[in-house]
């Protein structure tokens, strides 16, 4: 059972995630009938301030060392700035991985997860963290498996989160699976927050559109872009292109790194995403629009590429408030 909960501390520490774990674990719920935990905050040189993020005008100061960490069933690593596997200090690696051989459960919120990485801990696994660093976490630790699709990960005792928010919901899985979901209900009211999110973050990721890796269809892409509503076939953007379609099949591979079917996909949900943020047409209007031909298809393409229905994600992000077709 989940009682004692330990958090590593490195400079410079990310105020809001540090929180996130404060928040959960370290406040006294004894008046709500919660059992409160053993929490520590623990860094390299207790008693020494600590810089934050982004110079933010104060330090936070751990009161205990490195040694608090083992013995406790759970261990955070708060997020700091990403650094090469040899900037984090020796002594955090070696805790994290005895810590880990011991029994105990390692969660690491956002950019914490380079951490596990350079402890060896991600190591064919399935992890995660903040979308922004995805692709230099796959860089960096070749053998994990990031995906940066989902809020947080759980691989076996390891557990990863994505940015910021992601945090609480991997802290609430944690507390639901160990301590029950009433529990985690309880908590989660008292911070005002779901007890769990749908999605992932991918519904949050900036999606640029896909670049062209030469010149030679930069025109038709383009153009395609423009007409997005017009019913496009291979046969037609081929003749467009003046090539015959075997030749603008192996050429658009080669400059896309996809498929003319699959890159048009992917601009209309992104032209779709951005009407529902910013327009009051319907979910029907929006998938004639964009050039899906139903809205059942419009809402299948885009849960499958931004991870929430339309309908959701205008509800979280939309700029205008309107009532969706069912």
């Amino acid at each position: 059972m989940l009682k004692s909960v330990s958090v590593i501390v490195l400079e410079p520490i990310a105020v809001f995630e540090f929180g996130v774990a404060v928040e959960v674990f370290g406040v006294d719920r004894t008046d709500e009938g919660i059992e409160p935990f053993d929490f520590r905050v623990c860094g390299v040189e207790p008693g020494r301030p600590l810089a934050t993020k982004n110079g933010d005008p104060f330090t936070i100061t751990p009161q205990r060392g490195l040694d608090s960490v083992l013995g406790t069933d759970l261990v955070i690593v708060a997020p700091t700035a990403p650094q090469a596997d040899e900037a984090y200090p020796a002594r955090v690696l070696e805790v994290l991985r005895r810590a880990h051989d011991e029994g105990a459960t390692i969660l690491s919120l956002c950019s914490g997860s380079f951490v596990l990485g350079a402890a060896g801990l991600l190591d064919g696994r399935r992890c995660t963290t903040h979308w922004m660093y995805a692709d230099e976490m796959k860089r960096r630790f070749p053998a994990a498996e990031v995906d940066p699709r989902v809020l947080f990960v759980e691989d076996g005792r390891i557990v990863t989160s994505a940015g910021t928010a992601a945090g609480i919901d991997a802290s609430l899985h944690l507390v639901r699976k160990e301590l029950g979901t009433a529990v985690a209900t309880k908590i989660a009211r008292r911070m005002v927050v779901p007890p769990q999110r749908d999605g992932g973050q991918q519904q949050y990721v900036d999606l640029p559109i896909p670049s062209c890796r030469a010149d030679s269809l930069a025109e038709l892409l383009t153009w395609m872009v423009e007409h997005l509503e017009v019913e496009h076939t291979a046969s037609s953007l081929a003749a467009r292109a003046m090539m015959s379609e075997r030749t603008f099949a192996r050429r658009f591979a080669a400059e896309t790194g996809t498929t003319p079917h699959k890159w048009l996909t992917r601009q209309r949900v992104l032209a779709a995403r951005s009407l529902l943020e910013e327009s009051d047409l319907s979910v029907d209007q929006v998938a004639s629009r964009v050039g899906f031909n139903s809205a059942v298809v419009l809402r299948e393409h885009f849960r499958r590429t931004i991870g929430v229905p339309p309908s959701d994600y205008r509800r979280r992000f939309g700029a205008v408030t309107t009532e969706l077709s069912a």
